[in-house]
């Protein structure tokens, strides 16, 4: 059996989940990888065999998705040869995380494929949906990698086809402790927004910042350039966590029962979503850096306990390969 699992690349928790997926799936096929984005922070620890530049989604310094930058910074006529010209004759299976070239390609040629994605899990019965509806935000996830058969990843087991998180094995291992500071990934926001808010709010922040080259500190807020190995360290040791309404990184913070408050990211409809699920299970959110909000959250010692199994393999094997061998 020989197959192709193919992920995004923009923003780290594709990458993250792959990581711990490819092994498995190497145990029981022949699998190559292909990666399509170029917005990620997190070096992949696997072997590409294929890489291109994609449609990435592109972001402002205030918290919110451009829509002129993805609009105009993105080649799409190269992604569309791409579409037409890449063969999958090759594969039994094409598993997509979210990646468009090898979803369309396999439409186009009526090729199999799953989609095993957090994005997957969105459209499913019992999701909680936002308040406010968005029509190119729901296009964009019907049509951006479109799939018909799917296996989501969500903060709770909606659906019997929604799993909870697949949470790395470098987080399951982590000895968590509470240091009193907190830790702050944003990287849709720049540091000078980051500092206006946070430096009125009397703790310790300490700040991952794709926009940083340096480590520096201003008064109580700390500032540090994207470094995996430290990132691990003050996850591990920080008393909550401030991020964008992603996926891995509050699944994680959830799973190691830090305090938590994300911020969606504007216009990107998939981050209002994962608000609104967090919302139901009593996390605080915001849609922009609220003094306020934030200074009564980080005044209140709110933490959640999940169930977050390590399961990845069986369901692997019964909801993909199994299904390949019949």
């Amino acid at each position: 059996m020989k197959l192709l699992y193919a992920l995004q690349g923009t923003g780290n928790g594709h990458i993250a989940r792959a990581q711990e997926i490819v092994p498995i799936l190497k145990k029981y096929a022949l699998v190559d990888v292909l990666i399509s984005g170029h917005q990620s922070q997190l070096k992949p620890k696997i072997d590409i065999d294929y890489r291109f530049k994609g449609i990435s989604l592109l972001y402002d310094n205030h918290g919110g998705l451009s829509y002129n930058q993805t609009l105009f910074k993105n080649n799409y006529c190269k992604a569309v040869k791409l579409i037409k010209n890449f063969n999958l004759d090759n594969y039994d299976l094409i598993i997509n995380d979210f990646e468009p070239i090898t979803a369309w390609a396999a439409k186009l040629k009526h090729h199999q494929i799953i989609a095993l994605s957090h994005q997957a899990a969105l459209s499913f019965q019992g999701v909680p949906k936002p308040s406010h509806k968005s029509w190119l935000g729901e296009q964009i996830l019907k049509y951006y990698a479109p799939c018909k058969e799917k296996i989501g990843f969500h903060f709770e087991a909606f659906h019997p086809n929604v799993k909870t998180p697949v949470i790395r094995k470098e987080i399951r291992s982590l000895d968590a402790k509470d240091e009193g500071f907190y830790l702050v990934y944003l990287p849709s926001y720049s540091d000078e927004a980051i500092y206006e808010t946070l430096s009125k709010i009397d703790v310790n922040w300490k700040v991952f910042s794709k926009k940083s080259k340096d480590a520096y500190r201003k008064n109580n807020v700390e500032f540090y350039p994207i470094d995996q190995k430290k990132f691990i360290n003050a996850f591990t040791n920080c008393r909550g966590v401030l991020c964008n309404a992603g996926f891995e990184t509050p699944a994680e913070a959830l799973y190691l029962h830090k305090k938590l408050f994300v911020i969606p990211i504007h216009n990107q409809y998939e981050q209002a979503y994962n608000a609104s699920s967090l919302n139901k299970l009593g996390i605080e959110s915001s849609d922009k850096l609220s003094l306020q909000l934030l200074q009564a959250w980080v005044e209140e010692d709110k933490h959640f306990t999940v169930n977050y199994p390590d399961n990845i393999e069986n369901i692997i094997i019964e909801n993909i390969l199994k299904k390949v061998q019949k």
